[in-house]
């Protein structure tokens, strides 16, 4: 299932050893090397001290509209306790507001918000914000991790122009749900022409070699 970033924020974290809530997504911690969620910072009555203020994705048994089901509280973290999240939590790194661009230094537009997949947590889709020049047509487009060639600490770079690349993939998926009046009147058109010329072939071929034309006239011989 794929979900807005922006709806994480809010999210319920659920303890089955609690039987409850005991906190709430206030943001996520996405590694760009990855273009994955890694963790969610954490708000709550009973967190800090101790009992950590962020959850890690891997520790997520299960994603629903119910929130985010964990086994017990003790699976939060603070920071400074797991070495591979810290360096994620030093680049500080947020994806709205990067520019987008492509490989040849075009201007796509800017990242307002991306979609991640529940099952793996991995970013899937960018949807960004056209430039001014360019919204007219396309105010915003949406844009697949398969066509990110890289990522770094302030822009997103493409394979190709996005608008390009959507409209190429809505020509492949475009299939169309009426019947087209001219078309097929021209091709009955061409149908009836088809039969006309083969039938008047046919006749040609049927026509005895010695049979006189129209313009010949009959010897009295013949006539005898």
């Amino acid at each position: 299932m794929l979900i807005d970033a922006d709806k994480f924020p809010g999210c319920p974290v659920l303890s089955l050893h609690v039987g409850g809530k005991i906190a709430e997504v206030t943001d996520l911690i996405v590694d760009p090397h990855q273009l994955k969620v890694v963790g969610f910072q954490l708000m709550g009555p009973e967190l800090g001290g101790e009992n950590g203020t962020i959850l890690q994705t891997k520790d997520i048994r299960e994603f629903s509209e119910l929130g985010m089901v964990i086994d017990s509280i003790d699976e939060l973290v603070n920071p400074g306790e797991v070495i591979k999240l810290d360096k994620v939590l030093d680049l500080n790194f947020d994806l709205n507001g990067k520019k987008v661009i492509s490989k040849k230094g075009s201007k796509i537009g800017k990242v307002i918000n991306y979609t991640v997949n529940s099952a793996d947590f991995m970013v899937q889709q960018f949807l960004v914000q056209r430039p001014i020049m360019k919204s007219f047509l396309d105010p915003e487009l949406l844009i697949g991790r398969s066509e990110v060639v890289k990522v770094d600490d302030e822009k997103v770079v493409v394979k190709d122009e996005a608008d390009k690349i959507r409209k190429k993939g809505m020509r492949e998926d475009f299939v169309p749900n009426f019947v087209n009046p001219f078309r097929e009147t021209r091709l009955a058109t061409e149908s009836k022409l088809a039969k006309s010329a083969n039938t008047t072939m046919s006749a040609h071929h049927l026509k005895p070699d010695h049979s006189p034309t129209d313009n010949q006239t009959l010897d009295e011989s013949d006539t005898e």
